[in-house]
């Protein structure tokens, strides 16, 4: 497959899609600690929201097999409708469908438990359907190294783009000078960089 050219996230061209980042699915994530999963998750969608992205939330099973969405995420996007569905893949779900299409946005970036199957089946769906789409893997989580491998392998021969969740949120920010740049620093909490900040304050004194 020949490489792209790069074009750049922004404001205007991506939406985020979080997949499945469920109480009872995190029980059997093996290749991230929870509470450091629950950290990128909850700072992507605050990051998110400060660049004013479109953000769709969906669930599976959710009054059964696998639980509600964890509840900082819910209360890191009050408002923010989640739609539960049947299918395993996000996009065989007309109402994550007609979701995403409402968005405009030809760019999405996807997170989700697990990262082969509720991050990758619909990144892979989107750039079937001439959509790009990106995956902040350390926003996902799986339930074992082989299956992270694979699926990272699988995702990547399919043309899916792999970063980070704050590379991809300061790739829309583009701008240090713009207002939201407060707001999206400290949505994405990143511990190095609040010292960095901690540092500079304390020499200007």
């Amino acid at each position: 497959m020949a490489n792209r050219a790069y074009e750049p996230l922004t404001t205007d061209n991506a939406a985020v899609v979080l997949v499945d980042h469920q109480i009872g699915l995190m029980t059997g994530v093996r290749d991230i600690s929870t509470g450091e999963l629950k950290h990128n998750v909850v700072a992507l969608a605050k990051a998110a929201k400060a660049l004013k992205l479109p953000i769709i939330v969906t669930t599976t099973a959710r009054d059964s097999m696998w639980g509600p969405t964890f509840p900082e995420l819910v209360e890191a996007l009050p408002g923010v409708e989640i739609i539960d569905r049947p299918w395993v893949n996000a996009y065989d779900c007309p109402l994550v469908v007609k979701a995403i299409e409402a968005t405009g946005r030809k760019k999405l970036i996807f997170a989700g438990i697990s990262l082969e199957v509720c991050a990758a089946f619909p990144a892979m769906t989107a750039v079937a359907r001439g959509l790009e789409a990106y995956v902040a893997l350390d926003a996902s989580g799986t339930f074992s190294e082989t299956k992270r491998e694979a699926g990272l392998l699988r995702m990547m021969q399919a043309g899916v783009v792999v970063s980070d969740y704050a590379t991809l949120m300061v790739e829309i920010l583009k701008d240090n000078r713009r207002p939201e740049a407060g707001a999206v620093y400290g949505a994405l909490d990143m511990p190095w960089a609040t010292l960095v900040g901690q540092i500079a304050s304390a020499m200007g004194k």
